[in-house]
């Protein structure tokens, strides 16, 4: 340890400012003499000290020197000299000197009267409190006085310390020592333990030493204030030489000293060597108290020793101990920021149990954590006790529990605690509103949303970035990127300035509409004004990816990394997705490769996608390769991929290797879910081999797998298709049994069958059937349209389209063209030729098969004007003219030709 640069000394003459004239020459000493003894017999006489100090020439003759004498006359009568003292201050506005201040301190001190002596200390300060003059004045006091007891001077370091001024408290007990004086021992307790206060631990161990020099013997207070003061200098090689120096000098010992130790352990990071000294208790013959545990726990948990502060935490409790909140606290928020949410909510009901309470900002902590690891319930019961515990939730706590709830979908949930809030008189802020808003667009109800938006705004709350971040994203979501971008106008117009997650969210909206020219372009403008993170790299290359132009996607995926941005493997599987979709799956394949030699991380998502890559060409050989591959890379298969490869095989009609995957998935401890054997239906269904169908629907309700309401449709429609409609509806009330009600696909299906066989009747009373139930749309309507075109009935079919248009049902090109179509057969042109001019008109697009229908009709009645200027406009519109268009126009090109040369005919 550095040694310490004590305040120098000097040797000083001490003189008094205000002497008293104990000898004079002076022709007035006698005046004086006989003045001051009529003043003591005024004092210490029965009449009114008023009156007889209104004498002019007492008045007029009285100087603070006769009262310093007066004072050291009645030395033997404190308090009459502070009565006297205090009447001429009072009364008379007398100013006394300093030395009459300091004669009578210490008479009062000499006679215990402590605190009027204290506060005559505080009226000196106002007129003097330079530590040297007063220094010198009580040692002039106390000589010329012969005061028995230097107590004086002690009240005189105490009332330096009251005011803050250790330093001249100091001085003062150094005076003392060059003077032969030495402080009684709580002053220099007081002294040390104003020292360690102001953070003065170097020169509180220096006068340590200086008064044990002196002769004091320290005592336990004086011990603990100086092993506090060597723990802060981390000097525990001292700390260790002082506590057996105190042991050895016969002080009485206590646990609190060594309760000092074990806190400059805990602070200095060792808290195992705190736990030691605890241990070594017993054998002083002291015990560990509750401030022992606390300080412990606390130590131990700064250095992360959660065990075993926990250990001593069940210590306490055990011993009937109460932790402190401190110690609860900090346990608790350990062993939560640890992992070990388990360990932090057992602390809390341990605790509890003996009325431990820990703090607010813990309890919300805890039930954060809770929440974030969908612990809901014990968030709830902690929810629940700190009202029992007579802690009151915060907004921060209701805020946790509607955020962790809108997460999960579960609005009711979060409005039931947004209600309480309210119930409660807790204000509402703005992040509570953000979570409901969040989770209602999360969740497809925009339109709630957007109300409780306008009852944040009627709160007086003002929306941020979050907020209409989340609305956005909402809207992009459900398609709507036009109202997004509606209100993203509306933010920056007031002043709000987007983030990365705002733009991210309208790029993404942009991506799904397939507008990635916009999107591009969006894109470029937020690198001016924020940082794209990984998820928006992701968005934009997913985006890519989606409409086949890889080149793009891997050139962003290029800059990402130049940029610090990390890949992952959503990442990857666009990219693998991306390359599959263009037919390179072999490219995909050697992507992955690489990306394994780089040691980046792939999961069974983009294994899946490779498989279904290789699945929709065909290759199942090398999709099962590539699964043998996945498991030696050490990423297991999970349900997904399996189902890719069952899809693969039965596209290939491959039964024998069907049941050799599901072998081996049911090997591996998987079991096929609904989708899987949906998807099995459904292939056997459409290969026509019914049978083996409900073999497999068989075995799915054997190994528990419920059917769903897709199961029951794929297999109704396969009876459908096989004209077994009448076993279809056998299903149908199995299914209505099942509590499975049909929707408009299911009843789709028996539509279909009923118009394809030309039961017309049966079909609208189906149709008519589903509209009441709101069941019916365009794709229902167009096989009515066609059912009654392939009759012939093109007037009923007609009448479809006027029909479902009343029913705010909207007509698509299909519905057109199939109508079109017939007239052309017929030879009326002119009537296809309206109908067409009224698809464009409500803005329908044309698909190829349309187009053909009206370019064949025609050529067949010699328009091939016409006909041309049809193929010029689906060009423009860019749709490609396949061979079977071009067959068309060669032919009625010659057909044409072939008249003409006979004559027109």
């Amino acid at each position: 340890m550095k040694k310490q640069k004590l305040i120098p000394l000097k040797r000083h003459r001490f003189s008094n400012p205000n002497p008293i004239p104990i000898t004079s020459t002076s022709p007035t000493e006698h005046n004086d003499d006989n003045f001051i003894s009529i003043l003591n017999d005024i004092v210490r006489g029965k009449q009114s000290w008023n009156t007889q100090l209104n004498n002019t020439y007492i008045s007029s003759y009285l100087k603070p020197h006769h009262v310093e004498k007066v004072l050291i006359q009645t030395l033997d009568d404190s308090r009459l000299a502070l009565r006297f003292f205090n009447f001429l201050g009072l009364h008379r506005n007398f100013n006394h000197s300093t030395t009459s201040f300091c004669i009578l301190i210490h008479s009062l001190a000499v006679s215990n009267l402590y605190w009027p002596a204290s506060s005559i200390i505080h009226t000196l300060f106002v007129k003097c409190s330079e530590a040297r003059m007063l220094f010198d004045c009580f040692w002039y006091a106390y000589n010329a006085c012969g005061f028995s007891s230097s107590v004086g001077f002690d009240l005189l370091i105490q009332a330096y310390l009251s005011n803050r001024r250790v330093l001249d408290g100091v001085r003062i007990v150094r005076w003392m020592g060059e003077c032969g004086l030495v402080p009684e021992v709580r002053t220099i307790s007081g002294v040390l333990n104003g020292l360690v206060r102001v953070r003065r631990f170097d020169l509180a161990v220096a006068v340590f030493e200086e008064v044990v020099g002196l002769g004091v013997r320290a005592d336990a207070y004086m011990y603990n204030a100086v092993i506090r003061a060597l723990c802060e200098l981390k000097d525990f090689e001292g700390v260790d030489r002082l506590v057996c120096r105190m042991e050895r000098s016969g002080c009485e010992l206590s646990v609190v000293t060594y309760n000092v130790l074990i806190h400059g352990l805990s602070q200095s990071g060792r808290g195992v060597e705190g736990v030691q000294v605890k241990s070594s208790l017993g054998e002083k013959g002291l015990e560990a108290d509750v401030i022992t545990y606390c300080t412990l726990v606390l130590g131990l948990c700064r250095v992360k020793e959660f065990d075993s502060a926990r250990e001593l935490m069940k210590e306490m409790v055990g011993l009937g101990f109460v932790p402190s909140e401190a110690a609860v606290s900090s346990l608790v928020e350990g062993l939560r920021k640890n992992g070990d949410v388990d360990g932090a909510y057992d602390v809390i009901s341990v605790a509890g149990r003996l009325g431990a309470v820990s703090n607010l900002f813990v309890y919300n902590a805890l039930i954060n954590s809770l929440c974030k690891d969908g612990r809901l319930n014990e968030a709830g019961v902690l929810y629940r006790d700190m009202y029992l515990k007579g802690l009151f939730p915060n907004d921060i706590t209701y805020s946790i529990f509607i955020d962790a709830f809108s997460r999960r979908g579960k609005m009711d949930a979060a409005l039931v605690f947004f209600a309480k809030m309210n119930v409660a008189g807790v204000k509402s802020t703005v992040y509570p509103y953000n979570s409901l808003i969040s989770g209602h667009c999360n969740f497809g109800k925009i339109s709630t949303a957007v109300t409780f938006l306008s009852k944040m705004i009627n709160k007086g709350l003002v929306p941020c970035v979050v907020t209409y971040t989340a609305l956005i994203s909402g809207y992009c979501k459900d398609k709507q990127v036009h109202k997004a971008f509606r209100l993203y106008h509306e933010m920056t117009g007031k002043g709000i300035s987007p983030n990365t997650y705002t733009f991210t969210a309208l790029i993404s909206g942009l991506c799904r509409a397939n507008m990635m020219e916009e999107a591009s372009n969006l894109f470029d403008e937020m690198r001016q004004i924020v940082v794209p993170n990984n998820v928006t790299y992701n968005v934009m290359i997913e985006g890519y990816c989606r409409e086949g132009n890889t080149v793009k996607a891997f050139t962003l995926l290029d800059e990402m990394t130049e940029k610090g941005l990390v890949p992952d493997t959503y990442t990857y599987r666009s990219l693998i997705s991306g390359l599959c979709l263009t037919g390179r799956v072999s490219e995909a394949k050697e992507f992955m490769d690489d990306l394994h030699k780089e040691q980046k991380q792939l999961n069974e998502i983009c294994f899946s996608t490779l498989l279904h890559g290789y699945c929709k060409e065909g290759r199942v050989g090398d999709a099962l390769h590539a699964c043998s591959e996945m498991v030696k890379r050490g990423i297991p298969m999970d349900v997904v991929c399996y189902a890719v490869l069952i899809y693969g095989v039965l596209k290939l009609n491959d039964t024998p290797k069907m049941l050799e995957v599901l072998k081996v998935m049911h090997l591996v401890g998987l079991r096929p879910d609904n989708i899987i054997y949906t998807n099995m239906i459904d292939a056997l269904c459409k290969g026509g081999d019914l049978q083996k169908a409900f073999r497999c629907w068989k075995v799915m309700l054997e190994e528990g797998c419920l059917p769903n309401i897709v199961t029951f449709t794929v297999i109704i429609n396969g009876l459908c298709q096989a004209g077994l409609a009448d076993k279809a509806e056998i299903l149908c009330n199995e299914m209505l049994v099942s509590k499975y009600i049909p929707n408009h696909v299911t009843y789709g299906c028996f539509l279909d069958n009923l118009t394809k066989e030309g039961y017309m009747d049966r079909a609208l009373q189906l149709h008519n059937a589903m509209l009441k139930g709101f069941l019916a749309n365009t794709i229902t309507y167009n096989m009515l349209i066609r059912g009654f075109c392939k009759l012939g009935r093109v007037q009923e079919a007609s009448q479809m389209l006027i029909e479902m248009t009343s029913k705010y049902i909207l007509p698509d090109c299909i519905s057109y063209s199939t109508i079109i179509y017939e007239f052309c057969k017929r030879g009326d042109l002119k009537v296809a030729i309206r109908m067409w001019n009224s698809m464009l008109e409500k803005g329908l697009q044309p698909d190829l098969l349309a187009y053909k229908y009206l370019i064949h009709g025609c050529c067949v009645t010699g328009e091939l004007t016409k006909a041309y200027e049809l193929r010029d406009d689906m060009t423009k519109r860019g749709i490609k003219p396949n061979h079977s268009i071009y067959n068309t126009i060669v032919q009625g090109i010659c057909s044409n030709g072939y008249k003409q040369l006979n004559g027109g005919e």
